[in-house]
């Protein structure tokens, strides 16, 4: 999931600028597919069941987490992914995967039913970004970009911020804190996501769907996911070893696992028939 700053919003203006990051991912893809969770069935269901076919388009794809639950409920995923690294991985997993950022990746003139992005789509042009996917979906189709936002229990959440700030603080990120609802500190990123898809013209109105739940996590399983946040890609090793330990702690201390809440938005919209043919 993305990262909030300080402030509780996200670390820039413009994330998508911040292409250091968002090609830092690849550094532990094997992690990262092994950690990160999966989206929930039923917006897999819900977004087909909108959509006029199963030709899918998965933008900043990963190591394609979210492509392969695609394709178990029947669809045809191509993948487009800037990491070279995390590319080759979803090739492994047999999803076929072309690497480049999405507003300089060539279609060939393909076409598709949805294209989709599972917390991806702050990483690209919100504007050209949504441009290009009307440029690509047949008429009726449909963009539905997600993301997952994480909600600690408010001792994590309170250990989570001292560790970052003692180990790391010269960055500009924090991780999510408790308390007030972290999906709160999203809505700027879900918002600009709605507005670049009404500047590009192309669309319907967007619409927002949000599905809640939660998960326990081992205090193991919670370390191994930790370091796929974008705040600590690229922390060195002593450094995230520090804010390991420090985190690992706070779990033992709450009966070695925690409860995670969840929540999946989508951002969405059906392409319809205008000055993109």
């Amino acid at each position: 999931m993305p990262t909030l700053s300080r402030e509780g919003q996200l670390p820039a203006p413009e994330p998508h600028r911040h292409r250091q990051v968002a090609q830092s991912f690849g550094t532990d893809p094997d992690r990262y597919d092994r950690a990160r969770p999966r989206y929930p069935d039923t917006l897999v269901e819900r977004i087909l069941a909108a959509s006029p076919g199963r030709d899918v388009l998965d933008v900043g794809c990963g190591t394609g987490i979210a492509a392969r639950q695609f394709q178990t409920a029947g669809c045809t995923v191509l993948g487009v992914e800037p990491d070279e690294r995390m590319a080759a991985f979803a090739r492994r997993t047999a999803v076929p995967t072309e690497v480049a950022t999405f507003e300089d990746w060539d279609p060939a003139g393909r076409r598709f039913d949805v294209v989709i992005a599972g917390t991806a789509w702050h990483w690209v042009d919100p504007v050209a970004g949504a441009a290009k996917a009307a440029s690509v979906l047949r008429p009726g189709g449909r963009l539905a970009p997600f993301w997952h936002v994480q909600q600690p229990p408010q001792a994590l959440a309170d250990n989570l911020q001292e560790v970052f700030r003692r180990v790391v603080p010269d960055s500009p990120f924090i991780l999510p804190a408790g308390g007030a609802p972290v999906l709160d500190g999203y809505q700027l990123l879900l918002d600009r996501a709605a507005d670049g898809i009404r500047q590009a013209g192309g669309f319907g109105e967007p619409e927002q769907w949000r599905y809640d739940g939660e998960r326990t996590y081992t205090r193991d399983e919670w370390l191994d996911q930790l370091p796929t946040s974008g705040a600590l890609t690229r922390l060195p090793a002593d450094r995230l070893a520090q804010v390991l330990a420090g985190v690992g702690e706070a779990i033992d201390a709450l009966g070695g696992s925690v409860v995670i809440g969840y929540s999946t938005v989508a951002v969405t919209a059906v392409r319809v028939v205008t000055r993109f043919g």
